[in-house]
């Protein structure tokens, strides 16, 4: 599929969820060929031409001013991950061949390991814009043991739509699959040529029924915190909140931590499934080392 292909397929998805009502626009009985709005209606509500239009919705956004991005999403009705993305298409159509290319990163540096290793009440780790996991402490290991088990760098995405454990690990998983994709479409609209980035979506496209579902929605949305429902096979249910903090130093890589309420089941959860790991460690004879190396991301 090309960038403009992806362009017209999210622009028309998000035209066809919003009803005239929700536009503000008188119904015109039961004649209409669309539920969804008109492109003369979308054209109308952003204050540009209907051949305007129509060249963006197919697919050309090079050269459209923020002014005209911004008419569009409200005309549209984005939210802010959604405005987001159009605006990220956008830079993408007019992005130079020369600047195109662009890798997600995979390491982090020292002090970023540091401060995980820090880190010893916490399930936390490392993950890339892609969803591979960079990095972890010794509780966030545990806890994803079966990801990080998994043949290959560790991936959130690839676990997810294609390892079983995944359905019984995530107790949300049609939730959890939707929010992953979501993010993946995002990320692609930030960078539609990273070559590792199409390599996993056609993988997992073609390997998954699940995965090729949610990501003809063309679905886009933050993941900065919420709640994960996981049931881990040594110490069961674990209701956590995570937050997803970036790392300005290093573009494209974020910190998620998670936790559980004070003096809850699931806290206590977490200080089983700690001692379990330091158990684990114990019986290998040495300390684990830091993550950095394919071999290095088994617990």
């Amino acid at each position: 599929m090309t960038h403009s292909d992806d362009v017209r397929k999210f622009l028309t998805s998000r035209r066809a969820r919003i009803t005239p009502e929700e536009a503000g626009l008188p119904a015109y009985g039961g004649n209409r060929r669309v539920a969804g709005l008109r492109r003369e209606e979308v054209a109308m509500l952003a204050g540009m031409s209907i051949d305007y239009y129509i060249r963006l919705e197919r697919g050309n956004l090079s050269g459209a001013s923020d002014s005209v991005l911004e008419a569009l999403a409200r005309a549209l009705q984005l939210d802010d991950a959604e405005t987001a993305h159009l605006f990220d298409l956008a830079r993408a159509s007019a992005a130079a061949p020369r600047v195109r290319r662009k890798r997600s990163p995979q390491t982090v540096r020292p002090g970023v390991q540091r401060i995980l290793d820090s880190i010893t009440t916490a399930p936390a780790w490392v993950r890339n814009d892609r969803g591979d996991v960079l990095a972890a402490n010794e509780l966030g290991r545990a806890l994803y043991q079966d990801m990080m088990a998994a043949g290959g760098p560790p991936n959130s995405a690839r676990f997810t739509f294609l390892n079983p454990k995944a359905q019984e690990f995530f107790r949300d998983w049609e939730r959890t699959a939707d929010d992953i994709v979501a993010v993946l479409r995002s990320t692609a609209g930030k960078n539609p040529f990273d070559k590792d980035l199409t390599d996993l979506i056609g993988e997992l496209s073609t390997r998954s029924e699940e995965f090729r579902t949610r990501w003809a929605k063309h679905d886009v949305k933050y993941h900065r915190t919420g709640r994960k429902r996981l049931h881990h096979s040594v110490v069961g249910d674990l209701d956590l909140t995570y937050e997803a903090l970036e790392l300005p130093a290093d573009p494209g890589l974020r910190i998620n931590v998670y936790t559980a309420e004070p003096a809850s089941p699931s806290e206590d959860a977490l200080k089983v499934l700690a001692s379990w790991a330091a158990t684990q460690r114990s019986m290998d004879g040495a300390a684990r080392p830091s993550l950095g190396a394919q071999d290095q991301l088994r617990p």
